[in-house]
Parts: structure tokens; C-alpha cells; sequence
């Protein structure tokens, strides 16, 4: 049930699936960049602009201003779905007429295909296929411009194959990407597993606490109502023997 919660406040009312790359409107609403992008143009030559969410109206294109704390939620809760592929919001960059959701990007091509369009897709070895992506520029070696294929253990990082056989990373030990990149998966399911029992028992105690807490105040008042009854008793008593002894 947390699970579930927690993803539909992950999902972009435009595309319906989890943030990818989701940026903050003026009004607070959140989007992902190519949706609220595409949302825009929409709008461009009509004399103002709206939020999709609350319907805000602003006179210029308003600014995009990325969400990097909910882009880190958003990635950490994908990782821990094990079918998070199934729905990107990516769509085929080759179908024009009307948007397909993409199954696979491809590195060299830097675009991403549909079923129909990677059936027939070049499927020489430089032509390296990925989970859809909407950053492809980032699946590349910033120096070797070549794909990362690699994941290098020693220093914890992406790697392309010249880096591993000629670049800083020659004699590490490196693991293909995708077995690398399932190990991460699971240990941050492990991770989230855990959090969800501890916080589990974390709430445990927090309502032990709290009864305790709740027995506290009740014997602390029924105890005060005690000593008050006692000091009257005692005043009463006093008020008698200072009338008596008058």
C-alpha cells in the first residue's frame, strides 16, 4: 500500500508515469521537462501560458526549474519496482504520427524505437541497445564518445570499452553493465526492504510510547486529584481546630 501511494505521487499528470527528469513550475506543480516542454509549445503564440494542474495563468513562458529532490526519489523508487521498464512516458523517435511508447533506446543512433522500429533496426555490434532513455548523451563516454558498456568496481563508475583497455581504468575489474546494474538493483531493494521494516517497528515503538505515555498522564492525574483531596482534608482539618481552639 506504500508502495503504491508513494508511486501515485511520483506520476506526471501529463504522461501518467514517474517523474523523469521533472522540473517545478512557478505555481509549485511538478512535470516532466518533455512533458511541460511539449505542453508549452502548445500554448506559444496564444498570448499567455497555464499550468495543466491548477489551470495558473502566466503572461511569459514561464521558467523550468528542475526538481532534484524529486528526481533522486523518483529514480531510488524505480530501481526498487521490478518492472519499472514496462511504462518510460518515452516514446519512438520514428513515429511521427502519432507517439508510440518507445521499448528500447539506442546509443549510437541516440534515439529510441518501438516494437515495429526495432524489428527492423541495425543490429551491427556499434548499434548498443538500452532500457528507453530521454538522455542518451549521458549513456556515452565523455571522452571516448563510445558507449558505456562497462561498470569498473574499483572506481565505481560507468566505462566504455577503451577505458577499461586503454584509459585509467586498464587492470580494474569490471562487470558488463546490465549484471552490474541488476546487483545495484537488488541491493537497493534489499535497502528499501529494510527501511520498510524498520520503520514498521519504529512505529511499533512510537505506540508503545505513546500508550505508555497516556498511562503516565492518567496516573499523574489521578494522583493529583489525590494530594489535592488530601491538602483540603488537611485545610478543613486545620480551619476545625483553629475554630475550636478560638
Amino acid at each position: 500500500m506504500a508502495s503504491a501511494d508513494l508511486r501515485e505521487e511520483l506520476l506526471c499528470s501529463i504522461c501518467l508515469c514517474v517523474f523523469k527528469d521533472p522540473v517545478t513550475l512557478r505555481c509549485g506543480h511538478n512535470f516532466c521537462r518533455v512533458c511541460i516542454d511539449q505542453h508549452l509549445n502548445t500554448q506559444d503564440g496564444s498570448g499567455g501560458y497555464s499550468c495543466p494542474e491548477c489551470r495558473e495563468e502566466f503572461q511569459e513562458r514561464p521558467a523550468l526549474m528542475r526538481n532534484i529532490n524529486l528526481h533522486n526519489i523518483a529514480e531510488r523508487f524505480l530501481v526498487t519496482q521490478p518492472n519499472h521498464e514496462e511504462i518510460t512516458g518515452i516514446f519512438c523517435s520514428y513515429c511521427v504520427d502519432s507517439p508510440v511508447p518507445a521499448v528500447k533506446s539506442c546509443l549510437h543512433c541516440e534515439a529510441s524505437l518501438c516494437d515495429k522500429h526495432l524489428k527492423v533496426h541495425n543490429k551491427s555490434p556499434e548499434h548498443v541497445l538500452s532500457d528507453p532513455s530521454t538522455s542518451l548523451e549521458n549513456r556515452k563516454c565523455s571522452v571516448h564518445k563510445e558507449p558505456l558498456k562497462y561498470y569498473c568496481t574499483v572506481d565505481e563508475t560507468c566505462i566504455c570499452v577503451s577505458c577499461s583497455l586503454a584509459g585509467e581504468h586498464r587492470g580494474h575489474r569490471v562487470e558488463m553493465l546490465e549484471e552490474a546494474s541488476e546487483k545495484k538493483k537488488k541491493y537497493m531493494r534489499n535497502i528499501f526492504q529494510r527501511l520498510i521494516i524498520e520503520r514498521g517497528e519504529t512505529e511499533e515503538k512510537v505506540q508503545g510510547l505513546q500508550e505508555h505515555c497516556t498511562r503516565a498522564q492518567k496516573k499523574a492525574s489521578k494522583e493529583a486529584e489525590r494530594v489535592t483531596a488530601l491538602f483540603i482534608d488537611i485545610r478543613r482539618r486545620l480551619e476545625h481546630f483553629w475554630r475550636r481552639g478560638s
